[in-house]
């Protein structure tokens, strides 16, 4: 396949879905355990979060159709430790804990992974000046 250079430019995300297995256990997970802004949920099986303007979709029909694929989402945090510490406190198992990842020329580059109920990953990161 042949591709041509396009007019198109993506660049900001509007939204990103999350196959998940049961709707009502994904959205406690978000909601009370993550802290995230819950708009509302809608049939057959979808929640909807704001992510500070992107939307998270959590959608259980796509868990059911078998395509449990998941990107990773990662969550932009001030302090590493702290962040991870205060979900520790929660129940959520850290799968991978803050570590450096790079030295950039401005700041050094931190994360951490854990998994949501459904075993889609997650992370943080942070960006230490």
């Amino acid at each position: 396949m042949k591709f041509e250079k396009c007019s198109v430019r993506l660049s900001k995300i509007g939204q990103i879905a999350i196959p998940v297995s049961d709707i009502d256990r994904a959205i406690v997970f978000y909601k009370d355990i993550l802290g995230m802004d819950f708009l509302f949920k809608a049939p057959p099986g979808l929640g909807f979060f704001d992510c500070d303007g992107i939307r998270l979709l959590l959608d259980a029909p796509a868990w059911k159709d078998g395509k449990t694929i998941s990107s990773v989402i990662y969550f932009l945090v001030s302090d590493i430790p702290e962040s991870t510490k205060q979900l520790e406190n929660q129940g959520v198992v850290i799968e991978t804990p803050p570590h450096l990842v790079a030295n950039m020329p401005d700041h050094d580059l931190w994360m951490a992974f854990f998994r949501d109920p459904d075993q889609n990953l997650l992370a943080l990161m942070c960006e230490v000046r």
